[in-house]
């Protein structure tokens, strides 16, 4: 967890339950609070000019929502939707600023979070110009797991499904099903009742 939900809870914070399809912001809306995922799993997406989804990232427990833009002057380039029943944590934006000046070590360990953030999205974008749907693939998967504690082989649940890792790849949902099943002969990953382990 990014922020101890008591000390988000100690400074105002609410709770929010939602439903799988509800959406918490649009692309373009001003962003005005501070959103951590106390468990399920949300979707930030952006629609191109020809109505297709690209998603940039699935988020799940523990994580924030796009925080970044909180610190610049800047509207949401995506969209938020819960993907499954979501509990969150909201807090007004000047409230998690109260929280950050008065808690230096709550802001080194929000820097230190946005750089591994930052850091893997590079990567990220690096697999993703490859012409080889399991080298996008793979840095997909490795960006998701770096966020866990889990180190040991097919052991991190992979939080999506062959569609959704279609849409964070830029790549088919059949060139996705092909590319898994290639990926588990190679035995990089493994295939429990559907479920993807990595």
């Amino acid at each position: 967890m990014l922020i101890e939900e008591e000390l988000l809870l100690s400074y105002g914070a609410e709770i929010v339950d939602l439903k799988t399809s509800e959406i918490i912001f649009n692309e373009g809306d001003t962003p005005r609070l501070f959103y951590q995922i106390r468990k399920g799993r949300i979707k930030l997406s952006h629609f191109n000019e020809d109505g297709k989804e690209l998603i940039l990232a699935v988020l799940h427990n523990g994580f924030s929502v796009c925080e970044l833009l909180l610190f610049i002057d800047k509207k949401y380039p995506v969209n938020a939707v819960a993907i499954e029943p979501t509990t969150i944590l909201t807090l007004p934006k000047e409230k998690l600023l109260k929280i950050l000046d008065e808690m230096p070590n709550i802001s080194r360990d929000i820097n230190t979070f946005l750089s591994k953030r930052l850091y893997y999205k590079y990567i990220m974008l690096q697999n993703n110009t490859s012409l080889h749907p399991e080298v996008r693939i793979k840095g997909a998967l490795e960006y998701h797991k770096s966020f866990s504690n889990i180190i040991s082989k097919f052991a991190f649940e992979v939080p999506f499904t062959r569609k959704e890792l279609a849409a964070i790849t830029g790549l088919r949902t059949e060139t996705v099903v092909r590319s898994i099943k290639k990926l588990e002969k190679e035995n990089y990953l493994k295939i429990i009742e559907r479920k993807i382990y990595i």
